[in-house]
């Protein structure tokens, strides 16, 4: 953030008190909060409730799929389909049900109670650490908070978590036991790790053996630019550096096709994948195979993935462009905020003057429209500078988030000059 114009900011406050004033009486109710899909991304997949079909429900690998067993790993096509977009082995592929974050707690809370390949024990409770790259992702940090894991949080930068602090860190301390990372456009950020950042996570020494990476690659595919940021493949990379276990990839097509009716993915080494699979048999007799078989059908092959994802794009990308403008024209001369222009993902994050962000929300707040609270990013909800805020364009009509963006200006510039002027 560039230093605050006091002149500018003076001049432009009182009528930016005017305006906040207009819109608290104007009863908005408006929300901003979540990265949800909207109806029309949630239309392009409508074609799959009417699939697989009366009479289709099998595959010539699984045989029938209306019964118990057959796919221990879920769909060999279906795992084929998405082994070139996850950057995985087909054979080290799980699939199961809507929700990676599932297996994400699954992964954590059985880790207490069963030894991971590298470890020599499980893990012991109230004794257990992860690293946080923060500003980060607020339900990565509620699982920790559930399972009773500490936080610490590490400084994310432009190329991914600060990796001189992770380094440090996890060589001293055996007690670190793992490192949340969503490496492609971070949430919140819009981040896609660089190859050197992929390179030291894969091959750093850390103090416990059991140390693993929890890699959620939540927006793999979710586009917002024509030319992709690429993300350099992690598992060859831990392959190479003699640390073959240290990584649980996880992603999901929850954004995908239809939030809450998609499918999840776990990648990992063959042994991580043997003892997922152990702990997952205990959990539940079988994943939701005619659901795998409807992702099959409405898909086909990896191409047609790409297109659907270039239709989202299609109907995302102009809301980014809208925050993005809006941003620079209310705020831009002002030195009161920076914020980031992601290729991908689901958010921007912005960053108003420090100290100010909470009182941001707030006012928003009382104006009609719904932030997510100042602080989410950080572990705890505390964000030590006060400073960030996670803006969610998605789901909100074109004209709701126009007026949305004009009240958080405004929230922003008033806020700035209470704690300024």
């Amino acid at each position: 953030m560039s230093q605050v114009d006091t002149q500018a900011l003076a001049a432009v406050a009182p009528l930016a008190r005017t305006r906040y004033a207009e819109y608290v009486a104007a009863g908005l109710a408006l929300d901003i909060t979540r990265g949800k899909p909207c109806a029309a991304q949630l239309d392009l997949a409508e074609p799959m409730l009417a699939l697989p079909g009366a009479g289709e429900h099998a595959t010539a690998q699984e045989g029938d799929l209306r019964n118990y067993g057959g796919a221990p790993k879920g769909l060999q096509d279906l795992r084929e389909i998405f082994a070139p977009l996850l950057d995985a082995p087909v054979d080290q592929i799980v699939v199961r049900d809507n929700a990676s974050l599932a297996l994400m707690h699954l992964c954590v809370a059985s880790s207490f109670f069963h030894t991971l390949p590298g470890g020599v024990a499980p893990w012991r409770p109230g004794e257990v650490t992860f690293l946080a790259p923060s500003p980060g992702y607020d339900r990565h940090f509620g699982v920790c908070a559930e399972l009773g894991v500490k936080l610490r949080a590490v400084a994310m930068t432009p190329t991914g978590p600060d990796m001189d602090e992770v380094e440090a860190l996890v060589a001293e301390d055996a007690s670190i036991k793992g490192i949340w990372c969503v490496p492609k456009y971070s949430n919140p950020t819009g981040v896609t790790y660089a190859d050197e950042t992929v390179r030291r996570l894969a091959a750093m020494p850390t103090a416990a053996g059991d140390f693993r990476i929890y890699w959620d690659n939540a927006y793999a595919i979710h586009h917002l630019a024509p030319e992709h940021d690429e993300l350099l493949p992690i598992l060859p990379e831990c392959e190479a550096a003699g640390h073959r276990d240290r990584v649980f990839m996880f992603a999901s097509t929850s954004k995908v096709t239809l939030a809450g009716a998609g499918v999840s993915f776990f990648a990992s080494s063959p042994a991580n994948v043997a003892w997922f699979l152990k702990r997952d048999d205990a959990r539940s007799i079988g994943p939701d195979k005619i659901n795998q078989l409807r992702h099959l059908r409405f898909f086909g092959d990896t191409a047609a993935v790409v297109a659907h994802m270039e239709r989202h794009r299609e109907i995302l990308a102009p809301k980014f462009e809208t925050v993005g403008k809006m941003l620079a024209a209310d705020l831009g001369a002002l030195g009161v905020a920076s914020w980031t222009d992601p290729k991908g993902g689901y958010f921007v994050s912005l960053d108003v003057v420090p100290g100010t962000a909470k009182r941001v929300v707030e006012l928003a707040k009382a104006a009609g429209v719904a932030l997510t609270p100042a602080g989410a990013t950080y572990p705890g909800g505390v964000d030590p500078q006060d400073q960030n805020i996670r803006i969610a364009p998605t789901f909100a009509t074109e004209q709701d988030l126009e007026r949305a963006m004009a009240v958080l200006t405004t929230c922003v510039i008033v806020a700035a000059a209470d704690a300024v002027l």
